[in-house]
Order: C-alpha cells, then structure tokens, then sequence
C-alpha cells in the first residue's frame, strides 16, 4: 500500500504551522477546528503520532476505508429438467382372427367301383361328420375324386366324378347342407403312388389302391 500521509510529533506540528491554527481531526492536523487537514507539498496529510489506521479518512487514506460490500447477485435457480417426451401411444393391437377348422378326410374304393364300403364310411364319420359341431360358418367343401391308370382317361374321368358324387350323398344324408359341397372329377391325372407294370397283378393293385380315392376338404370359422 502507498504512503498516503506523514506522521510528526506534536510539539514539530505546532513549531511548524502554529499553535493557534493547529488541531487533530481524528488523528490528522487540521487548520482550525473542523478545517482542511494539514498537506505537504504532494499532497500527503499530516498526521499525529497516535494515528491509527482506524482514524482512517476518505480524504487522506481512500485505500484504507472499509468498503460496503456488495451483495453477491443473485442465484438463479437451476432451471427444472426438462420433462421426457411423451412416448408415441402404441398403436391398439387387432385382435388375432381366429383361426380356421380344417377337417380332411380320404377315403379308397375298390376297383372300378364308386359305392362307398363300410370302412369308407367309417371313415367319414370319424373325420367329418363327428367334428361338424366344431365348426361354425362354412367356407368351402371341397370333394376330389380319383382313379388309378388302369383304363382309358374317358373311363377314369367319369369313375372319379360318380365316386366324388358318391362321398357327397353321403355327407348329405348326415346333414350337411348340398349347396356348400363341390365336386371335382381328376380322373387318373393325380396318382399318389406310381406303380410300375408287374407280373403279380395283385402286387400292382395293392400299389395302385391309393389311387382310387376321394379326398375330403373342409374348412369352416370356428363355432
């Protein structure tokens, strides 16, 4: 810190600028009661020997006075986190269709024939017509028939359409409605097992059994 005043004993103070026009102001000489303070040439005030830096004046000590302290700004509170974004509402899931009843059935038939057995029957009953409670609107029934390779396709193509015609009656006569069966005739045109030519006829009709049948397909909501 600089020097900001001088410091002189009393009885030099009163030599130097007079008994009658010195006096102390909170430590500092001053000319006259409440007057100026005592300044040398630069500037610097006199000051007595008990001065303390308590005595300190604006006017002659500025660097030590006691500043107000400002108050601190204030404290912008921290801004609130911003909220998450709304997740994208889930489009509502369609409701899973049901699904479909599908009954099959196949039934065989012995050469050249298209009257249904009794294990043919049997059959349809265990494979159609008992699971019918099951199944609610129909959709379609479809009724194939087929022949093996022995004779002329014009021969085979009526014997798979009268053995179609044939499981249809059937299916009817335990209830089921005629308008929604259709029958389909393929002749010998879809052979399930191919039987090559063999001296053992009844080895060839055994492979070839396969090949005379119906197959029944249902399908339907369900009930």
């Amino acid at each position: 810190m600089k020097k900001s005043s001088l410091i002189l004993a009393p009885a030099i103070a009163l030599f130097a600028f007079g008994a009658a026009n010195a006096q102390t102001k909170d430590g500092h000489w001053t000319q006259g009661v409440g007057g100026p303070v005592w300044k040398n040439a630069t500037g610097l005030c006199w000051k007595q020997t008990f001065w303390t830096p308590s005595m300190a004046i604006e006017e002659c000590d500025p660097d030590l006075m006691v500043r107000p302290v400002a108050p601190p700004p204030p404290v912008k509170p921290a801004p609130a986190p911003a909220k998450p974004a709304p997740a994208p509402a889930k489009p509502a899931a369609k409701p899973t269709p049901p699904k479909p009843v599908v009954l099959r059935s196949t039934v065989l038939f012995a050469t050249n024939k298209s009257a249904l057995d009794e294990l043919a029957k049997f059959r349809l009953d265990t494979d159609i017509v008992s699971k019918l409670n099951t199944v609610g609107a129909i959709k379609y029934v479809n009724v194939n028939g087929h022949t093996d390779r022995i004779g002329s396709a014009q021969l085979n193509q009526k014997l798979s359409e009268r053995r179609a015609a044939a499981v249809k009656a059937y299916l009817v006569s335990k209830g089921m409605n005629a308008g929604q069966i259709e029958t389909y005739g393929y002749g010998k045109t879809t052979p399930k097992n191919a039987c090559p030519d063999q001296k053992d006829k009844r080895q060839l009709e055994l492979c070839l059994a396969e090949n005379r049948r119906v197959e029944v397909d249902l399908q339907g909501a369900p009930r």
